[in-house]
């Protein structure tokens, strides 16, 4: 999970420093939507997924909604996961597509699947609409593999977010793969509609267990905190009228919040130590 291109060229923040730094970071900048969005292949494409990440993200700041759609198809064990909620600084949506690897027992504690983003002939054509309290905040779609976006200092519940999802599976045989996901997770048939091999749904209030750092308190407290940074972020950058400029006033006001900026999701560093305890499992389950 973090801050992807679909198949148009990023226009970018108009500063090239700025744009390097975002793109090393693994986003790029959409201006007309005032959003950023993960590229194709940043450095979060060799992190995978497992349910580690999902126990993390309150911990880390983050209060989202996450939904994992389990299902078989072609001999392999998929699993096409939602996101929406408070990144910290952000208010975000994602939508990620994966292949189980293996099992792992992290710690003692994470026990289950570890999965692998899939390849580029795997991509799905997917889109969908992020509201809040009804309203549409922004809007994404393209073939890839993790299709996000996230608005700067707009803080929001899960709870008054929805994701109006679109997604076309490879044929028709994978839809009803998908389908049968959905329906064991408990997702009833008048929830989401079909037409050829694409699939059509909202995702509004998860119908899969939360993780279990979810808590009324701990939701209280992270985002009192995140609502803080919020109103800071734009008190702070209310006068600029681009992104260059208000990641410039950011910079020299508030360094603490600069170096919230482009960190939605996981730290490149905690991956980094997550996957060093994974790489000898991924050696032995080549």
């Amino acid at each position: 999970m973090s801050i992807e291109a679909s198949n148009v060229i990023p226009e970018g923040t108009g500063n090239d420093e700025l744009d390097k730094a975002i793109e090393m970071a693994g986003y790029s900048y959409d201006p007309t939507q005032d959003i950023f969005y993960s590229t194709m292949d940043p450095w979060q494409r060799d992190i995978g997924y497992c349910r580690l990440y999902d126990e993390l993200a309150a911990p880390l700041g983050m209060i989202i909604d996450c939904e994992p759609i389990v299902f078989d198809y072609l001999d392999k064990k998929w699993m096409i996961g939602f996101w929406k909620g408070q990144y910290d600084l952000v208010t975000g949506c994602e939508i990620g597509i994966y292949t189980k690897a293996f099992d792992i027992d992290v710690f003692g504690v994470i026990r289950g699947a570890y999965y692998n983003c899939v390849s580029n002939t795997d991509l799905l054509q997917m889109s969908y609409t992020l509201k809040k309290n009804g309203q549409p905040l922004f809007t994404r779609a393209g073939k890839h593999w993790w299709l996000t976006g996230f608005k700067l200092g707009e803080f929001s519940d899960p709870s008054e977010l929805s994701m109006d999802i679109t997604i076309t599976l490879h044929n028709v045989s994978m839809r009803d793969a998908f389908v049968n996901g959905l329906w064991n997770a408990g997702y009833p048939l008048a929830e989401f509609t079909r037409n050829s091999a694409t699939v059509s749904f909202s995702f509004t209030t998860p119908h899969t267990p939360p993780p279990i750092t979810r808590t009324p308190n701990t939701d209280r407290i992270i985002q009192r905190k995140n609502q803080l940074l919020c109103e800071k972020y734009l008190e702070i950058t209310g006068t600029s009228s681009n992104i260059k400029d208000k990641v410039k006033a950011i910079e020299e006001q508030s360094p603490e919040i600069y170096d919230k900026l482009f960190k939605a999701g996981i730290s490149k560093q905690l991956y980094e130590t997550f996957s060093s305890r994974l790489t000898p499992i991924k050696e032995k389950n080549k």
